[in-house]
């Protein structure tokens, strides 16, 4: 249930970590308060020629917000929590339909409104190498994740255990029954049109509505897809047992809707001279299962393999990958991900068109440390660029290069370890082509976030 808790309250929540001392209560006292207050501005100038607006247009939008967790002292291994998450939009403007183009969605609720929620709500029990964590809570996992790219997190309503009796294995059984999209899903319009909803459902989010259902714990059938199921049943196995070596593999059966295979593999090592090369390869594997009104047949497979160096404070590394495709499909066989997983290496900042039917994606990426030098400091650039087949889709029948460069700019200021300032930007070159027209675009993002 959501809550219509009133904006004073996003203040209060603040501030009561500074307020959990002397004043507090014991219980408050013996547990844990935590959180983020994070403040975030971004900026987007598009370049669109395309039939569907044919205007240029710059989006902006600023919000304050984040989250306040609180966790019981643990009596016999048995602990609970809770965590309130919220956003609202700051010098915005009165005008917040989500049909004005001026307005950034990704940082705001349904609507473009402020919102307030019980985001987590859990029962947490240890006992030996047992662990069961039950009810609202955030998951990351390859194809099932909280993708907490903007102001607020995709959560999960779900039951989790996990076991890691046997040496260097980790085993995980999970149940997830719903799915509450963070504020990154309203950016993607599922209604405007079919391809939109392709767009959506292969970029970690619904087939058919994302822009309402920020905040909202709903069936995980229903989210993705409109049909309401019986969840997903995840099964894992994660292992480590070989220096160096982590090899895991997961099974989501979502019910009535698709089975999903995501393997993985990494390596890595330090050699004498200070050089440590790594390579990784990731496979995902989809197919129907059951019976559904809306995605009658799913078929597809990506694979993606990632290699790179890391020399003292410098890591240079490179991916790539192929999606397959298949003209019975409806959707061409692209890979569907509508609950925030996005493991894929050669994603971009902004483009996941690497699960689009037939694409064949690489990155190319750098990031120096500066920790050396006495500051606080990562910088990275990248660039990536995603062949699209005739069968992509998004736009239907037409071949095209899709092109992303950006950088990223993390800082910790010495004086306040819990604050990080963080400056990104993603410049997109013909992220929908047409035979008539194209969308492109330069995009500025700031984040400060203080975690206590």
């Amino acid at each position: 249930m959501k809550l219509p808790l009133p904006l004073s309250l996003l203040a209060s929540v603040f501030t009561l970590n500074a307020m959990a001392s002397d004043a507090a209560t014991p219980i408050l006292n013996e547990g844990r308060v935590s959180g983020q207050f994070r403040e975030f501005s971004i900026s987007r100038e598009v370049d669109n020629t395309a039939p569907v607006a044919n205007n240029d247009y710059t989006r902006r939008a600023n919000a304050i917000g984040g989250y306040l967790k609180y966790e019981t002292p643990t009596f016999s291994g048995l602990s609970a929590g809770v965590a309130a998450y919220g956003t609202i939009g700051v010098a915005i403007g009165d005008n917040r339909s989500i049909t004005n183009r001026e307005i950034d969605p990704t940082l705001l609720s349904t609507n473009n409104r402020n919102d307030i929620y019980l985001g987590e709500a859990y029962l947490h029990y240890k006992n030996g190498a047992t662990t069961f964590k039950g009810g609202r809570q955030k998951l990351d996992t390859p194809m099932a994740g909280s993708d907490d790219a903007r102001m607020i997190p995709n959560l999960f309503e779900a039951y989790v255990l996990s076991n890691t009796d046997i040496k260097n294995t980790t085993l995980i059984a999970a149940h997830v029954t719903k799915f509450a999209q963070g504020t990154f899903g309203q950016v993607y319009d599922a209604r405007a049109s079919k391809t939109g909803g392709l767009l959506s459902v292969t970029s970690g989010y619904s087939l058919i509505d994302s822009r309402n259902q920020t905040g909202d714990f709903t069936n995980m059938g229903t989210y993705a897809i409109g049909d309401s199921t019986a969840g997903v049943s995840v099964a894992a196995a994660i292992y480590t047992g070989v220096k160096g070596l982590k090899l895991q593999v997961w099974d989501y059966y979502a019910h009535d809707i698709l089975n999903a295979i995501y393997g993985e593999a990494n390596y890595g090592v330090s050699l004498s001279n200070g050089v440590a090369p790594y390579l990784a390869a990731q496979w995902i594997s989809e197919r129907d299962v059951g019976s559904n009104s809306v995605i009658t047949k799913v078929n597809s497979d990506f694979v993606g393999a990632k290699m790179g160096v890391k020399v003292a404070d410098f890591d240079i590394n490179g991916a790539v990958s192929h999606n397959s495709k298949d003209a019975s499909v409806a959707i061409g066989g692209g890979t569907i991900s509508p609950w925030g997983g996005m493991p894929a290496y050669t994603q971009g900042m902004v483009m996941r068109h690497q699960f689009m039917a037939g694409t064949d994606a690489w990155k190319v990426a750098a990031n120096y440390n500066w920790k050396t030098l006495g500051i606080n400091l990562n910088t990275g650039v990248y660039h990536a660029e995603y062949i699209m087949d005739k069968l992509n889709g998004y736009s239907p029948n037409y071949e095209w290069t899709a092109k992303e460069s950006g950088f990223d700019i993390i800082f910790v200021p010495e004086s306040i370890k819990q604050l990080q300032l963080r400056l990104r930007a993603n410049y997109a070159d013909d992220f929908l082509k047409t035979a008539t027209g194209s969308i492109s675009w330069d995009e500025y993002r700031f984040i400060a976030n203080y975690s206590f």
